[in-house]
């Protein structure tokens, strides 16, 4: 089965072509970084706008290098939700108009479940079960997965995500759009112990997180404690990604051991972060536990993920349903998924 996947959520428009024989096929992708690098956050009507005029273009491309015709594919899935409702509308509105004109079924997918599948994509997949560590600038959870569409939520954020907690920060230090990545990079020339944030509901005894402390830590830090050396904003960004990974790198430990798994499955942007990545390495090492990653350019929104998730739900034995139905969910629990 061929399955073409449309993301639209955000700030990226992706489309992607998935063989449940060959593999992925083809993908392309086109950052709206840049666009809203200018308001120093994602506008969302501009971003709707954005994906109108990107969603023909990306498709051609995309349908070119997969050395296959439009008439070939099998499905078309889309992202239904969480995200944008306006960003939503256009990928949903393009997906369906594309399947009725083919008369090709269609499979609305939850962006989560595609982010979670994503490592999946990689040349050594983990195997089910796991527990999947979610860390995006909209969402942080700990899921335990027993195979596609078993999913259970051990905990998430009670406030502001991870990445939206790296964004926030980013923002305080003055640097530039997108914050996190900024950040990231500034934090590997600081020098660690120089400031100690704290630790948010780290010894909470559950699986939630609350990041919304950290940021106002930060924020009091700035304030009232700016220091006139030019490695102040270096060993600030230092100071909270530590505390950060560190939350981050205990729960995912913790839920492994108490989910009775082997296997640590992280998914979402945050998950590029090397030295989260590398927290998690040793962490896990230390006890005989595995940590799997996708790829670096399916860790960020990407079409790739959306037709593998449609192709993985197809062999799971879901039915696509005809084109023909305009409907987007803006918020969506991913855990409204199990058995579906």
């Amino acid at each position: 089965m061929r399955v073409l996947g449309i993301e639209s959520s955000c700030d990226e428009t992706g489309l992607a072509v998935y063989d449940t024989e060959r593999g992925l096929l083809a993908h392309a992708l086109h950052t709206q970084i840049a666009l809203h690098a200018e308001y120093g956050g994602v506008v969302p009507e501009l971003a709707s706008r954005d994906h109108i005029r990107r969603l023909v273009p990306l498709l051609r491309q995309v349908m070119g290098a997969s050395g296959c015709s439009l008439a070939e594919l099998d499905a078309v899935a889309y992202t239904q939700g969480p995200g944008l409702a306006g960003a939503l509308l256009v990928g949903c509105a393009f997906a369906e108009g594309l399947a009725a004109s083919l008369g090709k079924p269609i499979l609305p997918v939850h962006h989560l479940e595609g982010h979670l599948l994503s490592p999946l994509l990689a040349q050594e997949p983990p195997a089910f079960p796991f527990v999947a560590l979610l860390v995006s600038g909209g969402h942080t959870q700990l899921m335990a997965v027993a195979g596609v569409g078993k999913y259970e939520l051990l905990g998430e954020t009670l406030d502001d995500a991870a990445g939206e907690a790296f964004d926030k920060t980013a923002k305080l230090l003055g640097l530039g759009y997108p914050g996190g990545p900024a950040l990231s990079k500034l934090a590997e020339t600081g020098l660690p112990g120089v400031f100690d944030l704290p630790r948010p509901m780290l010894h909470s005894g559950d699986f939630n997180f609350s990041f919304a402390g950290l940021k106002t830590a930060v924020l009091t830090l700035v304030r009232d404690k700016a220091e006139d050396r030019p490695d102040f904003p270096a060993d600030v960004a230092r100071a909270f990604q530590d505390a950060l990974v560190e939350v981050l790198v205990k729960k995912s430990i913790a839920a492994l051991k108490h989910a009775g798994m082997q296997r640590l499955v992280v998914a979402g942007g945050v998950g590029a972060n090397r030295q989260l990545r590398q927290a998690l390495n040793e962490a896990a090492w230390k006890r005989r536990y595995r940590v799997y990653y996708p790829e670096l350019e399916f860790c960020t929104d990407n079409g790739a993920m959306i037709a593998f998730a449609g192709a993985m739900r197809l062999m799971a034995g879901a039915q696509p349903r005809p084109a023909g139905v305009f409907a987007v969910r803006p918020r969506w629990p991913l855990n409204e998924l199990m058995g579906a």
